[in-house]
């Protein structure tokens, strides 16, 4: 689960990020910038507190979704026991009373998963702009007429697919921008791919409070 909400914190992304304040250099050459921003978002402090506050409201989620599940299925076995004994009007208000659980627990799983991918954007929404706002300052201030994504989503084909050189990667430039020393994190991870370079991040499966099995449907006992 945690692999996947990690994912789920780097699955939106910004294709292109042109600056179209930005002049061509007087060299006549165009400078164009690349960088990762799901690597860069992925770095930062603001992503892991997010991941914290989404495993949290998911935790919550889960636990009132266990309960209903636990009161149906208290309910259903009860019913199976004591059905045969039951009047028909009894009998009739308890199937209708375990169809309405049903329908209850499909409920709240649709509604888990859209509060948590509501929630997932309103966390990201402020992390994203900050990330932009970087992205513009670096290019202005180092003279790019435009700073491209490499990763343009899962299942799609990289933007940039050959780079002579590193230097157009903005990456870590971004990166000390935001308060974040890249030096650090090659320290601390000296085996994983270049910033900027590295393979698109896999697009993660919906999350979502975790579904129990749905109650079975109730059937009306023989009577002996």
């Amino acid at each position: 689960m945690k692999q996947k909400l990690i994912a789920f914190l780097v699955v939106m992304t910004i294709i292109t990020t042109p600056l179209l304040a930005q002049t061509t250099p007087a060299s006549g050459l165009t400078k164009i910038g690349y960088t990762n921003v799901d690597y860069i978002i992925g770095k930062l402090p603001e992503s892991k507190v997010m991941q914290n506050q989404l495993e949290v409201t998911k935790a919550q989620l889960d636990k009132a979704l266990g309960e209903t599940y636990k009161e149906a299925q208290e309910k259903y076995e009860a019913y199976q026991k004591n059905g045969a004994n039951m009047t028909d009007v009894i009998r009739a208000d308890k199937e209708k009373e375990l169809q309405n659980l049903q329908t209850r627990i499909q409920e709240m799983q649709n509604n888990a998963q859209t509060s948590l991918q509501t929630k997932q954007q309103q966390l990201l929404e402020p992390i994203l702009t900050k990330v932009n706002n970087a992205i513009q300052e670096v290019g202005k201030e180092s003279g790019f007429l435009y700073i491209l994504n490499m990763d343009a989503g899962a299942g799609t084909t990289p933007i940039i697919l050959f780079a002579a050189s590193e230097d157009n990667n903005a990456t870590n430039l971004i990166l000390r921008k935001l308060g974040v020393d890249p030096d650090k994190i090659e320290a601390a991870a000296p085996a994983a791919a270049k910033p900027g370079t590295a393979a698109p991040v896999a697009a993660p499966a919906k999350t979502g409070a975790a579904a129990p099995a749905t109650t079975p449907a109730a059937t009306t006992p023989k009577k002996k």
